[in-house]
This record gives structure tokens, C-alpha cells and sequence, in this order.
């Protein structure tokens, strides 16, 4: 039932676009296609989502035509358990410090003998078990998305280190936890800041892996997308939707004076 067409954009290296999802809410998730996004980032790390509420999402997603990514509250087993045979195209693993915490994450994100995924055929991912058992461990281990938060100092630090971890599809940065970790909380644009953006991205590159980042205008969106990114997080449904309200009404109020 996974949504591969993500995995595929990335494969080619086309630059796909997604936004956090934060509201409980399938209709923004159609929404979301039909304006053109490629992708969703369920974000249980910063929203109230349950187990249950994350699988209609994903079944909303997969109806659309969206593939799906879940950040997870953390990178523990049962997190990653639960995303995956739920159906969602990958995972995006927060709230790590060093390598060695990213390959035991990564483990639980595939089947022997990539890692060691807890093994059920009863659950959505494998069509409740009335699929081919052999084909869907096959298709899951080559298709799931791997996304690793590159969000602090020490894993910017160990960035050659990451790149070494096959399972990891993207590297994907936070510049604004980044920048708090360096004591410049919010400071994205400190020069400090940019330059281990920077060589975050020009490592992973050299080495194969894709970049993405959370990107929340056009300015950035160009100089992103110029260092190479290619998995985009534009904002997120609330910021979307604030956004719109208060120009919204910046426009009514603009008008009301008018007349």
C-alpha cells in the first residue's frame, strides 16, 4: 500500500516539495494534492496525533496520490513500528546527537537483513496479510524512506559519519533548533549558523545523499534549492492557513478604510 512516488523523485533526484501536516484534518491533506505539493510530513513530534489518527491520514495521503512521511515523537522502536506498518512511505527520526544513534534508529526501520523491523504481516502496510509476504518485505526495505534530523551542532559535526549509514535517504536540517544549539536561538541567518548549513549540505552531497530542509519563504526556497536541496518542507498547514487569515483580514481592514 506505500506510496513510492517520493522515493522515486528522490531516486531521480527531481526536487520534491511537502509541508508538515499539524491538523487532524484528511480535507487538508486532499487539499495538499490538489494544489500540486508531492508529499506530507505528519508531524507527531510538535501535534497531538494518535496511532489511529495517523493511519487515516496516511489512507487520506495514499487516496490523494501524496506519499507520506512521519515525523516521529522520537526514535524509539514503537514509534517507528507503528508509522511504518500504518503504511506511511518513511519516517523522518528527530532528536538525535550522534551516529551511533542513527544506525541503532535506522535498524528498526527495515526487515532482515537490512535491520531488524519487528515482523508482522498483520497490519495495514502488508494488506493485512492477504498480500504476497515475500514481495512486501522486499518492497518495503528498498522503498521506505529514511529521513534523519540534522537539527544540532555535535550531528552537524558528525555529518561524514551519517553519510556512511546506507539507510539514511536524507539528511534533513533544522535551521532553527541548529541555531539554538549554537546559543543563537532563532539566529538563522548568523553567519555561524550558515556556514555549518552549508557544510552540511556540501558534505552530503559530495557523498550521495540527499538534503532537505524546512524552508518558510521564497528567498529561501531559492537559495536552497541552489545548494542543492531536494526534499522541501514549505511551512505547514497551520502556518499556511495563519498565514492566509491574516492577509485575510489585512486586506478587509485595508479596504474598510476606503469606504
Amino acid at each position: 500500500m506505500m506510496n513510492t512516488s517520493l522515493k522515486e523523485r528522490l531516486s531521480n533526484g527531481d526536487v520534491a516539495l511537502g509541508a508538515f501536516v499539524k491538523l487532524n484534518c484528511p480535507s487538508i491533506v486532499e487539499m495538499m494534492s490538489l494544489a500540486g505539493f508531492d508529499f506530507i510530513i505528519v508531524d507527531c513530534e510538535h501535534s497531538s496525533f494518535g496511532y489511529p489518527n495517523v493511519e487515516d491520514i496516511i489512507r487520506t495521503a495514499d487516496g490523494a496520490g501524496l506519499s507520506s512521511i512521519i515525523r516521529l515523537r522520537g526514535s524509539s522502536e514503537e514509534h517507528i513500528l507503528h508509522a511504518l506498518d500504518s503504511g506511511a512511505g518513511g519516517v523522518q527520526i528527530p532528536s538525535l546527537s550522534t551516529a551511533q544513534e542513527v544506525e541503532q534508529a535506522v535498524a528498526y526501520t527495515k526487515y532482515y537483513p537490512a535491520g531488524i523491523r519487528g515482523l508482522s504481516f498483520n497490519q495495514r502496510a502488508a494488506q493485512y496479510g492477504m498480500g504476497d509476504k515475500n514481495n512486501y518485505i522486499k518492497s518495503s526495505n528498498e522503498n521506505t524512506i529514511v529521513v534523519v534530523h540534522v537539527e544540532n551542532k555535535i550531528m552537524a559535526d558528525q555529518v561524514e559519519k551519517l553519510c556512511q549509514i546506507p539507510q539514511v535517504d536524507v539528511l534533513f536540517i533544522g535551521p532553527a533548533d541548529l541555531s539554538q544549539s549554537m546559543g543563537k536561538p532563532g539566529a538563522t541567518n548568523d553567519p555561524e549558523v550558515v556556514a555549518v548549513i552549508e557544510k552540511v549540505f556540501a558534505i552530503a552531497i559530495q557523498h550521495g545523499k540527499r538534503v532537505g530542509i524546512y524552508v518558510a519563504g521564497q528567498v529561501e526556497l531559492e537559495k536552497y534549492l541552489k545548494m542543492g536541496a531536494t526534499y522541501i518542507a514549505w511551512k505547514s498547514d497551520v502556518t499556511i492557513f495563519a498565514n492566509a487569515a491574516k492577509e485575510t483580514v489585512k486586506a478587509f481592514k485595508q479596504y474598510g478604510k476606503t469606504v
